[in-house]
């Protein structure tokens, strides 16, 4: 039935320094916000579990007490999240004030609806000398319509799961956040675990995003510093038939599981979502019932084990609230027994706290690769006696019979998009530095056995900040700024942005005459033109040019890996190893020069399609093949445009044009375009 594909499997140190806190009660994250507190905009880009709703709770009661804000209005995405800004005794761990907000004050709590009474209240407490406020985006986004802007001078506003507002004009959070950054009398903090959209939309317009100060805490620092969870593991497996009745092949009932089943508009469900969760209880074992006070389901195991499964999509809107409760009871947060698996479609997902859960399993893909990184979030949490943890996406296979084969395979491709996002997202930080004569050792970095080598490109790692430095032969650096922040903070958010596009996935993957520079300069250049209008041209290629190594470096370090001991994804116990820095180390020295010229020439999906190629069957392979062979368009004046000023960048490195006889497939390649540009300005293609 199911086909393993072991795309990821990393393995953390466990060093406890992550939950470990200072003499103030932080801990390392919240610290590093803290010493940006007086930023007027603050962005914090920080995993779940990674603490920054207290982080927030620190910085707004310094701005409150130390820097003359009257006021501080919490905002979060839905109702649920609101508990996580509850009443907080910082004092007893050391800081110099509590967190208190006022029951009235915390609109998640309150009756009616965000567009009535709870604006009112909002009203009232701007009013009012009370200092704290929690309400949702959309009780706040009706506020600013009925009071303005201007009501809202000399506060902070705190934003929670940032990735909800949109630079479109057509998203009023982000159009309202516009306005105030224009009118610069408010503080902003914004926070999220995902700093990209799902709708490959901006989140922020590039003139706003430079008004922030970012703090970045990533998924490796995290992980790198638990204490008890050693290994996290995700794969996108393929099924045939109805996915429910072999559930048990991926779904383990010793496994503290989230089970989320698929959209019922989606082609993996059968379009009765109740059914099918009676069907995966059958599969688990025989009904005992309903506990009484829970409402969770009793399920004997065949090995005569009682599991405890709450069903989250029951309709019965009393029932679900009643599991729903039990699931967010404070006195069973830390108990291990309380339930085993929940079973969920639309919930437990963004802001939902169970630190015991081990295997997110999703059916189907979800809406966005925003969606899958919160669901990840949902087993990332440390917990006593948790070593490993795993994400499984269960994807139906795309079948060459099947009339909505062309859907399938637009769910294989966003399936293994978010597979190579979440490579790059617990890598550590990659620092990229241009090799040159005067290169040298650089204090902090431990560049492996042998040492610096004044010869080579070196690798060197820091294992205390997760930076690992590569040195390349040949690297653009940014000049501006803005570029060095993007190079240092936001290559993710390019890669994201990189591999959504649905064009330069299905040719990395199928297009066996593609040569690999059309993606990693013609079309990933055009995602960074796209996104950063305001950069110049030579800060546009240095983005380009680090965000194409950290994607093709990794890359090459799990193929020189593969199949070895330390990323083995069958094993049972999580081994502590360093292989992602081993593989770039490896790749360093294989090659003759680390160059950036070599980067350009590797195909960032080809690994990615070899994971495919063992994975998913012959036929339904060649068939995936044959839909997207059958797209493929010729050149357009926009890519004509790119090519022919590759050319224009060629002929001043070489002192000639690139040729069309060449044997060199990517000079050829230019050629072509520079071609096809001259004979598209002469039939007025172009303004």
């Amino acid at each position: 039935m199911t086909k393993r594909v072991p795309s990821v499997s990393v393995s953390y140190a466990s060093n406890g320094s992550s939950t470990t806190s200072n003499e103030l009660g932080m801990r390392p994250m919240q610290e590093r916000a803290y010493e940006r507190r007086g930023e007027q905009y603050l962005l914090i880009k920080s995993p779940p579990a990674s603490g920054k709703s207290r982080a927030l709770m620190f910085i707004a009661l310094d701005k409150l007490h130390n820097q003359g804000l009257k006021q501080a209005i919490i905002v979060v995405p839905e109702k649920s999240i609101g508990s996580s800004f509850n009443d907080e005794p910082l004092s007893n761990y050391g800081f110099w004030a509590d967190w208190h907000v006022e029951p009235k004050w915390n609109l998640c709590n309150a009756p009616g609806t965000d567009n009535g009474g709870k604006v009112k209240s909002l009203g009232a407490f701007l009013e009012s000398s009370d200092k704290v406020l929690v309400c949702t985006h959309a009780t706040f986004r009706f506020a600013i319509d009925q009071f303005g802007l201007a009501a809202f001078d000399d506060c902070l506003i705190a934003v929670d799961e940032f990735h909800h507002v949109s630079a479109n004009p057509d998203n009023k959070l982000g159009a309202h956040l516009g306005g105030f950054i224009n009118r610069d009398n408010v503080h902003i903090v914004a926070m999220t675990g995902s700093y990209f959209r799902g709708d490959t939309e901006a989140v922020l317009a590039p003139q706003d995003e430079s008004r922030f100060d970012t703090v970045t805490y990533t998924y490796y620092e995290q992980l790198n510093g638990y204490e008890y969870l050693k290994q996290l593991d995700i794969g996108y497996y393929f099924y045939s038939g109805s996915y429910a009745d072999d559930i048990l092949k991926v779904l383990d009932p010793a496994e503290k599981t989230i089970l989320h089943i698929p959209n019922v508009n989606s082609r993996e469900s059968s379009k009765d979502k109740v059914r099918e969760v009676e069907h995966i209880i059958e599969e688990l074992g025989e009904w005992q019932g309903t506990d009484p006070v829970t409402g969770f389901q009793l399920v004997k195991t065949p090995e005569g084990r009682l599991l405890k499964i709450a069903d989250l999509v029951d309709d019965d809107s009393t029932k679900r609230e009643r599991v729903s409760s039990a699931l967010k009871d404070p006195a069973q947060k830390h108990n291990r027994d309380h339930v085993d698996i929940i079973i969920a479609l639309g919930m437990a997902k963004e802001g939902f706290d169970w630190i015991w859960c081990e295997h997110a399993l999703t059916v189907g893909y979800r809406s966005s690769l925003t969606e899958i990184v919160q669901i990840i979030g949902r087993a990332t949490r440390d917990a006593p006696g948790k070593t490993r943890a795993r994400f499984t996406n269960l994807i139906a296979e795309p079948d060459a019979a099947e009339q909505a084969v062309t859907e399938a395979i637009n769910d294989t491709l966003k399936a293994i998009a978010a597979s190579l996002l979440m490579e790059q997202v617990l890598a550590p930080r990659f620092e990229f530095k241009p090799k040159n004569p005067t290169s040298g050792p650089q204090e902090g970095f431990d560049y492996g056995d042998e040492g610096y080598d004044h010869s080579k490109c070196n690798v060197g790692v820091n294992e205390e900040t997760g930076k690992y430095q590569i040195e390349i032969k040949g690297l653009a650096e940014p000049k501006s700024e803005e570029a060095t922040r993007i190079c240092q903070e936001d290559l993710n958010e390019v890669i994201t942005g990189f591999v959504q596009d649905k064009t330069t996935i299905e040719r990395g993957l199928f297009d066996e005459e593609l040569v690999p520079e059309e993606l990693t300069q013609v079309r990933m250049g055009k995602i960074i033109k796209e996104r950063y209008p305001n950069l110049d041209e030579q800060d546009q290629e240095a983005v380009r040019q680090h965000a194409i190594a950290a994607l093709n470096l990794t890359q090459q370090a799990k193929l020189l890996l593969a199949g070895s001991e330390a990323v083995d994804i069958g094993s049972n116990e999580p081994k502590p190893n360093t292989a992602l820095i081993a593989g770039v180390r490896k790749y360093a020295m294989d090659v003759r020069e680390l160059d950036i010229d070599l980067i350009d020439r590797i195909n960032p999906f080809s690994e990615a399609y070899a994971i495919l190629a063992k994975s998913m069957s012959e036929d339904s392979l060649k068939q995936v093949a044959a839909v997207i062979s059958g797209k493929r368009t010729n050149l357009s004046p926009d890519e004509a445009k790119e090519l022919a000023m590759r050319a224009v960048k060629f002929k001043k490195e070489r002192g000639r044009l690139p040729s069309i006889s060449s044997q060199d497939a990517w000079e050829k390649r230019m050629a072509e375009g520079a071609s096809a540009f001259v004979r598209f300005k002469d039939e007025g293609r172009y303004d």
